[in-house]
């Protein structure tokens, strides 16, 4: 089987309120490819977080809960040893920029020193990285408006506003998927296997 992604690491940042679906759909489809998936949240100084998703079932009438164990600091990651970095979608971005120590009152000039949103930025300022943004996930940037000035996007309506005034540029692709050269972004979960395949497609472009 073809493995055009050998040797490659993904890094997918992520928190409570993941969608489980998401997850599974990068581990799987990204090892068929031959790529090796690191999943990264901030541990607060603990060796290991069970984090949690409820997700409603097409009825309504009762939730799906979701677990899992993540066991990497992205404090402890630097960007640059990967090939590809995700933001999962719905509100992990939020809580991935939650200043520490937890319960602090923060302020402006603290906005942008969370590991994961250190750690995105970083990714975003090397080219060589193939960036994804699904859903809300673009709110890992708003700290850091300046990376995403002029950049074409799209994202899900609930964070259009915030991306907006960060400077980003908005496109209203019928796809529901825009490829700004290296940063890929995505509206919604629906979209995620074009999304995924734009990633993909970007990294086998960036190596060539």
């Amino acid at each position: 089987m073809n493995k055009p992604l050998k040797g490659k690491k993904v890094a997918v940042l992520l928190e409570t309120e993941y969608i489980a679906a998401e997850i599974e759909y990068y581990q799987r489809e990204f090892s068929k490819l031959g790529a090796e998936v690191e999943l990264l949240s901030y541990l607060w100084g603990a060796k290991s977080r069970q984090l949690v998703c409820d997700i409603d079932s097409p009825d309504r009438l009762v939730k799906d809960i979701h677990t899992l164990v993540v066991d990497i600091d992205v404090a402890d990651r630097d960007a640059n040893n990967y090939d590809i970095v995700i933001v999962a979608a719905n509100y992990c971005s939020v809580r991935l920029r939650e200043i520490p120590p937890m319960g602090s009152l923060g302020s402006p000039e603290l906005l942008a020193t969370p590991p994961a949103v250190d750690f995105f930025a970083k990714a975003m300022l090397n080219k060589k990285i193939v960036k994804g943004a699904l859903c809300h996930a673009l709110w890992i940037l708003t700290p850091v408006p300046e990376l995403l000035k002029g950049r074409k996007v799209i994202c899900h309506t609930v964070v259009l506003a915030d991306v907006h005034n960060a400077g980003a540029i908005f496109v209203p692709a019928p796809e529901k998927v825009v490829i700004d050269d290296d940063l890929i972004t995505g509206r919604s979960f629906a979209d995620v296997e074009a999304y995924f395949q734009a990633i993909v497609q970007t990294a086998i472009n960036i190596n060539t």
